[in-house]
């Protein structure tokens, strides 16, 4: 979601106050390290990974071998061709009387060897059946006989019941894509966004960069892959992320909604116990490995290895790069109120508090009369400021204030407490929803410690939100955890028919720790002046969250599109109509298909999505010659999707070649020139992974809606959406308001008005543009997106508290 500004920036990222930053370690040595790395954290988990790594085997299978070769050798039957007569031999010979235990000792180091090597047949099969991609360029809704015949191998060689991290042995590696066809589609994606003399220069720096440097930086790529897990990862996260100096707020993080519609309780103490109480269950759950792993198709494995820094991480801040610290376990979350910060523990005698007495502990930091001590309440804007000048207050700050510091940083995650409401109102909808995302996203620039792997945000009113920090793992991550709490806590959980949450509070916890923060002298103007940048970034964002309930994924459906294709191409409609010229398009896609994959580009401004676009521009086209162009972009759409996801895109190999040539001092014009590019466009889509924890039929309006993030550009605009449930998309859109060019509702009318054009190019589609249109264009959206949904959530059983 925000790696696009990451994306950007990461150039820049590699200075420091204005000089340049050498790389010295050798190439050699920096990929020797990205495999050591790789190593240490196998080793790290090796008993989650001696129970994953036997998968689809068990230990009671060894135990099973042992004992049929054990009745065989009873019923002087030799499975073993003679070779446990040969270990016999190989024993120690302890006399007549240990004979028998000499048989049993040759029987066990027999069964292991031959379950390890069934082991690792299983385990090289399904690897190979793993790295066959073919079923990803298969049409929609076809599936040829040897796509039929692989689902089937892979279903034999999968096992049944797999924990979380079972498949990670088996997950191919990323590989390396030919430099010739990462150049050639290079060349092909910005055609449409460059003159015909800039295109030509552009073609010279890469026939030269062919030429000259293509074939050692590549040499280097390939001998990486070999060696550590993913040959771009570990980098991605380093330079994008690490070294990136700018503030985390707005550039990096990003945000996730509550329900849209319903709030199940009022009372923020409650909601704030259940929230707590089932995160802390998903991170039980994920300790335990009982997360079932994401499968495409049912049965094609996702890599589950960013899971792993959920919770108890956070981003350390370094005057050149930043460390992610993880740690195996927190039993307590850090809470700030008022500008106050407090230690609350999460467990009593090894077990997790009830909902009800997570509520009593929140509800007495609630009602704390105690003031915040001078320039407590702003310390937070630290973790807001640059990274260089967060990083020396910090060590002063870990001097004089270490056991604050250490409990916030060492919580399981942050909590706030916002003393103000959020959420949909029926008073001013659209106002009220891009008020809800700005206070996610940025908040007031000093309640949110934005180095924690994610911050809990509880508002006056019970609305919850999530601002999570980027660096640790992508989007698809932390929303499988978000659906996973509001699930939990709303339909399993459950509150009390006052609002509270059910059980009994505990009148024998302890109070809430209030921290105490010792602040020298020196640290009060730096958090002033990080105070007063953090306001101007803030202030600075123009977000806007629209929920469009014309019409969903499955009228798309109907039209045999992908809905993902379907929206990308309408936003090109809708940018064009706003800025009159076409730019760099950034859609985030997986590359979880393998080991420690995390993204990949799609270049969404392709000249088959122009060529529609001018079309749909031209009056003289008719609407059949406008629909044959939107199914020629959507296919190529999808051809770039899917050839990104199966590790053939263009950014990250470029990224990887770039990275390698600065460890070696080449200087490469085409390299530089490729990631000195703006995206004036970003965007992503939020998938709904785990329909099956909601019901959408009976609770429709129990859908999260989404999040959103930053601009990637001063002068562009960041755009995510969410397909809530089968009739409604949800868009968040932000820009700057310091641009002259972009304006964040602007451009919401002209996807409102594109998806609709589009639409209507469908005979089904044609009569969502006559009712649009006849309702009248203004307070549209929210008519059709929030009073019609008011029908929808008497449907409840719940209390709907937003009106």
């Amino acid at each position: 979601m925000a790696e696009a500004h990451q994306a950007v920036g990461f150039r820049p990222s590699l200075t420091s106050d204005g000089a340049e930053v050498e790389l010295s370690a050798p190439v050699l040595q920096e990929i020797y390290l990205s495999g050591l790395r790789s190593w240490k954290r196998h080793l790290s988990r090796f008993w989650n990974d001696f129970l994953t790594g036997v998968f689809p085997a068990s230990p009671l299978s060894w135990l099973f071998l042992f004992s049929a070769i054990q009745l065989a050798w009873f019923l002087q039957l030799d499975p073993s061709l003679g070779l446990m007569e040969k270990i016999k031999e190989l024993l120690p010979d302890w006399g007549g009387q240990h004979h028998g235990l000499r048989g049993v000792l040759a029987a066990v180091l027999f069964a292991s060897c031959l379950w390890g090597a069934l082991i690792f047949t299983l385990h090289v099969a399904l690897r190979l059946l793993l790295s066959y991609h073919g079923w990803l360029l298969e049409p929609h809704g076809a599936m040829s006989s040897p796509t039929k015949t692989w689902l089937a191998l892979v279903r034999i060689f999968s096992g049944r019941h797999p924990m979380l991290f079972s498949y990670q042995r088996s997950l191919p590696r990323q590989p390396v894509p030919s430099v010739q066809d990462t150049v050639r589609k290079y060349l092909e994606s910005v055609r449409p966004v460059l003159s015909d003399e800039d295109f030509d220069w552009t073609a010279v720096l890469a026939q030269e960069f062919l030429r000259l440097q293509a074939s050692l930086l590549q040499w280097y790529l390939r001998l990486k892959s070999w060696w550590a897990s993913n040959y771009v990862s570990d980098w991605w996260e380093e330079f994008v992320y690490l070294r990136s100096r700018n503030p985390l707020m707005v550039n990096s993080n990003y945000y996730m909604m509550d329900f849209l519609y319903v709030t199940p309780t009022p009372l923020q103490a409650a909601r704030a116990g259940n929230a707590v109480h089932a995160l802390l269950l998903y991170r039980h759950r994920l300790n335990r490995q009982e997360i079932p792993p994401t499968l495409l198709m049912g049965m094609r494995p996702l890599c589950s290895a960013q899971y792993e820094k959920i919770f108890n991480t956070t981003r350390i801040p370094g005057v050149q790069k930043d460390y992610i610290r993880h740690l195996h376990d927190s039993q307590h979350v850090a809470v700030f109120h008022r500008g106050r910060f407090f230690r609350m523990g999460t467990h009593s005698r090894n077990s997790l508090l009830s909902p009800r007495a997570l509520e009593q502990q929140f509800q007495r930091i609630l009602d704390d009369p105690s003031p915040a001590c001078p320039h407590e309440e702003h310390l937070a804007a630290l973790t807001a400021a640059p990274r260089g000048t967060w990083a020396q207050v910090r060590t002063s700050l870990k001097t004089q204030a270490a056991e604050a510091l250490e409990a916030v940083e060492g919580a399981a995650f942050f909590v706030s407490l916002d003393a103000e409401p959020a959420g949909l109102t029926r008073e001013d909808p659209a106002a009220s929803l891009d008020a809800y995302a700005h206070a996610l996203l940025a908040g007031r620039g000093h309640d949110r410690w934005f180095d924690k792997s994610f911050t809990l945000i509880v508002f006056s009113n019970g609305k919850l939100g999530l601002s999570v920090e980027h660096s640790w793992a992508d989007c698809p991550i932390s929303g499988h955890m978000w659906e996973f709490t509001l699930a939990t806590e709303c339909f399993q959980l459950g509150y009390s028919t006052d609002g509270h949450c059910k059980g009994h509070p505990d009148p024998t916890l302890p109070q809430p720790q209030r921290l105490q923060w010792d602040l020298p002298d020196q640290i009060h103007s730096s958090i002033s002046l990080a105070l007063r940048g953090a306001k101007i970034l803030s202030e600075n964002v123009d977000c806007h969250v629209f929920p469009f309930s014309l019409f969903g994924k499955s009228f798309i459906r109907r039209c045999h599109l992908s809905s993902d294709s379907f929206i990308q191409i309408a936003l090109q409609l809708a940018h064009f109509r706003d800025r009159g010229q076409f730019c760099l398009t950034y859609e985030s896609a997986m590359t979880r298909l393998f080991l420690e994959g995390r993204t990949e580009t799609v270049r969404s401004c392709t000249r088959e999505a122009c060529t529609f676009v001018r079309a749909m521009e031209d009056k003289e086209k008719t609407d059949p010659q406008c629909l044959a162009l939107f199914r020629v972009a959507v296919d190529k759409h999808q051809a770039l999707l899917k050839a990104a996801m199966s590790g053939q895109g263009v950014d990250r190999h470029l990224f990887a070649l770039y990275i390698v040539s600065r460890f070696l001092h080449l200087q490469s014009p085409f390299l530089t020139q490729v990631h000195s590019e703006q995206w004036q466009l970003s965007t992503s889509q939020i998938p709904v992974q785990q329909m099956h924890l909601f019901d959408v039929h009976n609770y429709p309006d129990y859908v999260s809606s989404g999040g959103g993030f930053g601009p990637a550009d001063d002068h562009g605009y960041g755009v995510s959406y969410i397909f809530m449930g089968d009739d409604m998309i949800t868009f968040h859109i932000s820009s700057k308001k310091s641009s002259t060019k972009t304006d964040s509702h602007r451009l919401g009318q002209h996807i409102e008005d594109a998806l609709l054009d589009v639409a209507s190019l469908f005979q089904a589609g044609q009569h969502f543009k006559r009712r649009f249109r006849g309702s009248g264009k203004e307070n549209s959206r929210h008519r059709c997106g929030f009073l019609s949904r008011q029908t929808g959530a008497s449907k409840a059983s719940m209390t709907s508290t937003d009106f």
